[in-house]
């Protein structure tokens, strides 16, 4: 596995009511990754959702495209500390992409082009909380950012939002990801400072 690239600069004042606990403010938008950048070409990109049964449910670059999509302008927090306020996102919420999935399951493990893995309960992913973005800023995603898509939870820390997001595993039981192997939260609330376990 590769170094983790920080590359963020500079910190903000803290507005009022804005800023979870820790967390200082940046105009960056610093890129962190584990490992090498994925170069998924579009044509070749597809997003499946298996349920708990094993039954999956598969989405081309097209198909993504012709759904709803949602343009959320949120706050997104990193566990490094920094936040950055008033992103704007273009993307489809994980509520249609659900719609049809027949499940009973209680958690999801996110998995993404390049290895990455984090897990989160399907709570989470439903009720307007969670998309799949492809446009970031009215851009393109760059796949520094996660492009071609990504997941985008910006109500929990940002590894949460996994870049080159290939696919959804509904399981009954809680399986840690890649960070939370290593050490950080299972669940990742800023507010609550869950950066690490026992945190």
């Amino acid at each position: 596995m590769g170094i983790v690239s920080p590359g963020f600069r500079g910190r903000g004042r803290a507005p009022g009511g804005r800023l979870p606990p820790g967390q200082y403010l940046t105009t960056d938008f610093p890129v962190l990754s584990a490992g090498p950048t994925p170069r998924v070409r579009e044509e070749d990109w597809t997003f499946t959702v298996t349920n708990e049964a094993g039954k999956d449910y598969n989405w081309s670059w097209r198909e993504l495209l012709a759904l709803p999509s949602e343009t959320p302008t949120v706050d997104i927090h990193c566990v490094t500390k920094w936040s950055k306020l008033d992103t704007s996102w273009q993307g489809v919420s994980l509520d249609v992409l659900l719609a049809d999935v027949e499940t009973a399951a209680d958690y999801a493990l996110i998995y993404s082009y390049g290895g990455y893995t984090t897990n989160l309960p399907l709570e989470d992913l439903l009720d307007g909380q969670a998309w799949i973005v492809h446009r970031f800023e009215g851009e393109e995603l760059s796949a520094e950012h996660g492009g071609p898509a990504r997941l985008l939870v910006p109500h929990l820390y940002f590894w949460k939002s996994a870049k080159w997001v290939r696919g959804i595993r509904l399981q009954d039981e809680d399986i840690p990801g890649f960070w939370e192997t290593a050490g950080y939260h299972d669940y990742g609330d800023p507010w609550r400072e869950q950066r690490y376990q026992g945190d």
